[in-house]
């Protein structure tokens, strides 16, 4: 699975970034530099909640994949004005916005895709990458890849999390991996465009807690047809009840 990103900036210079994902667990499989830079390293702003040890990793996966893109956006200011194409298998999607808004999708595919342990949640929607979706959009998203995670649990014979409470734990841990991720950001380009592209998705996980708990209800008359569904399913099971008692 391939997905290209092409940016073309203000002087009128293109440069293109093609992030190559594996079939089997849309794991990120671009080569990496042969030098890495110190802020890749495992111990440097290590997430506080970070399973891997040095002496196993001694890289941070997420990290050492933003490499091209930070260097890329070295010099790039947040708010200057690019052009930014995404070509994915199903389609391509044009947005001329600012340069933060630009990254910050290609920086969220690279975010759930490296190999971090708090972030392999996200590979499904990675699958059915959506650039530049709105919060209405990426919470409709999150919350119905969740509740098809908990539809295999319980095929599983586990039990299912309809209460989204681990959703918000999920939410809770990205928070503290973007925190990480912006600090070595700080410390790795001059400009803040690449920075500001990982807060604009922290954002998102910030308010997420909050958004699950009081904003589904704004999604409850789209699914209107299905409460009136299980309204017929109960009268016609009630029926056949009344019947077989009359016998």
């Amino acid at each position: 699975m391939s997905i290209k990103y092409r940016f073309k900036f203000s002087d009128n210079t293109e440069e293109e970034i093609e992030l190559k994902l594996s079939s089997q667990d849309l794991h990120l499989t671009n080569e990496l530099p042969d030098q890495l830079p110190e802020w890749t390293k495992l111990d440097y702003h290590q997430c506080s909640h970070c399973p891997l040890n040095k002496e196993e990793n001694p890289d941070c996966p997420l990290s050492t994949n933003l490499i091209k893109i930070v260097q890329l956006f070295e010099r790039v200011v947040s708010y200057d004005e690019i052009d930014v194409e995404v070509i994915t298998p199903e389609r391509t999607i044009s947005q001329r916005t600012t340069a933060q808004r630009g990254l910050s999708p290609i920086m969220g595919l690279v975010v759930a895709t490296s190999g971090c342990p708090y972030t392999s949640f996200f590979k499904p929607m990675a699958h059915f990458h959506l650039p530049f979706a709105g919060e209405e959009e990426t919470l409709f998203r999150a919350v119905s890849t969740y509740l098809i995670a908990q539809y295999f649990i319980a095929k599983d014979g586990g039990t299912p999390d309809l209460e989204l409470e681990g959703l918000k734990k999920i939410y809770d841990d990205i928070r503290k991996v973007n925190k990480s991720i912006a600090e070595r950001l700080r410390a790795a380009s001059q400009a803040d465009a690449s920075t500001n592209a990982i807060i604009l998705l922290d954002m998102f996980a910030k308010a997420a807690p909050y958004i699950i708990e009081e904003s589904l209800e704004e999604f409850r008359y789209l699914f209107e047809p299905y409460f009136s569904m299980v309204e017929k399913n109960n009268k016609s099971d009630n029926s056949s009840s009344s019947i077989l008692s009359d016998h």
